[in-house]
């Protein structure tokens, strides 16, 4: 790499006017979020029960759902059970007056992504969406279970048949890529531009280094390869499904 080359990230943009769903039944609250929310460039639908919240949900698509955990007719917590037992994937920021750790783990184990507690600065609450937005589609689920491997994204944990699997942060982050893609033949350039999110890919053995890494603590001794090389592509988590 020559001295004037450099390595940049990207951000991914939020879509524009994202249609988002705002579930509150406090009205003081909504119609300030909603303002808020609408002056800078949201179209914002309110509804104030979890029944209304649920149906909106399901009748009409949103980029994202804002809910209020504590609902009249139907709870929070319930209404995202409901919508993800429907297959709807639509990303959900959960808003409760409920601060502790094992309420915001329930939250998000619910099929919540995000959790901002009551009182919350708008600022923040704005952050929060605009970050959901960004994410990947496919990062909704809380769990993934591929061949032997099951991984928590709350608790950051990995487990093969039993055997827990220490991983560091980047070991993780691309383990998840790749129990995301069974049995795809994933490029070197695909890993730095979506693990390393690197936007100039240099010449560099960077992923071969943490790829062999990875290898040595998923596949223990006696164990089923499951990380390969394909020779001149890539790699690929090779499991039966």
């Amino acid at each position: 790499m020559t001295s004037d080359q450099s390595l940049s990230f990207v951000p991914p943009e939020v879509p524009a006017k994202a249609r988002l769903l705002f579930v509150e039944d406090d009205d003081t609250l909504a119609r300030e979020v909603v303002e808020e929310l609408s002056a800078r460039g949201f179209a914002v639908s309110h509804v104030s029960t979890g029944q209304a919240g649920l149906d909106a949900a399901i009748s009409e698509s949103y980029d994202l759902m804002v809910l209020d955990r504590m609902l009249p007719l139907l709870d929070g917590l319930s209404v995202i059970e409901k919508l993800r037992s429907q297959n709807v994937q639509s990303p959900v920021l959960v808003l409760s007056a409920l601060s502790a750790v094992d309420d915001r783990v329930t939250g998000l184990k619910a099929g919540g992504d995000d959790y901002l507690t009551k009182p919350f600065a708008m600022d923040e609450l704005v952050a929060r969406i605009e970050a959901l937005l960004r994410r990947p589609n496919d990062t909704r689920a809380t769990t993934l279970r591929v061949g032997p491997l099951d991984m928590d994204l709350i608790d950051r944990t990995v487990m093969r048949e039993g055997r827990e699997i220490e991983l560091l942060p980047r070991e993780f982050r691309l383990l998840e890529y790749l129990m995301r893609r069974p049995n795809q033949v994933l490029t070197r350039t695909m890993l730095l531009e979506d693990v390393w999110n690197y936007r100039f890919i240099p010449q560099t053995n960077l992923v071969d280094v943490h790829i062999g890494k990875l290898r040595r603590k998923v596949d223990g001794p006696g164990e089923t390869p499951l990380i390969h090389s394909i020779r001149g592509s890539g790699f690929m988590l090779r499991v039966a499904l």
